[in-house]
């Protein structure tokens, strides 16, 4: 009896650090050029692999990041009602995260590369401009890895520059 509860609690302890461990792996499979690959891409299936990466993630930019990843995914549908939906749940799930924290640079980019190949239909260019000072503003207090991913992206941006960031 005694044996049968212990290894009981063997078990259950082992599917706790199993469980504890996926979610560490889950966190560390995120990647920002992977995230930012998919992000300027037009392959669904790196959107959705993304998402399945963010969807349990404890990161504090998670929703941020499902937001601009929802809204790109949109424009890959083939039913406008389908576009329209999943787009304004991205770009409301990105709203929120900005209104959360009004001076992340990243969330900025974000909403700046939605509003950018947004179609002019779902009116979703009102910050643009706005956000194009704000990080060229704030760019030189980021990280090295996310200068390198602007300063990529500007190089087909109509509104960023390569020039902006020198």
């Amino acid at each position: 009896m005694k044996r049968n509860i212990h290894m009981s609690l063997l078990t259950l302890l082992m599917v706790c650090i199993l469980g504890i461990g996926n979610d560490a792996k889950s966190q560390s499979d995120f990647s920002r050029n992977q995230f930012y690959k998919a992000m300027q891409g037009k392959d669904e299936v790196a959107i959705d692999t993304q998402l399945n990466i963010l969807k349990d993630s404890q990161m504090q930019e998670r929703v941020a990041f499902e937001g601009a990843l929802f809204a790109k995914k949109a424009s890959m549908q083939k039913k406008a009602h389908d576009k329209l939906k999943l787009f304004k749940k991205g770009a409301g799930n990105l709203q929120s995260a900005i209104k959360a924290d009004e001076n992340n640079t990243e969330y900025r980019f974000l909403r700046l590369m939605i509003q950018e190949h947004a179609p002019k239909i779902v009116n979703y260019d009102n910050d643009l401009q706005k956000d194009s000072k704000f990080i060229r503003a704030n760019f030189s207090s980021l990280s090295t890895e996310l200068k390198k991913i602007i300063k990529n992206y500007s190089k087909s941006s109509t509104i960023l520059k390569p020039e902006d960031f020198n």
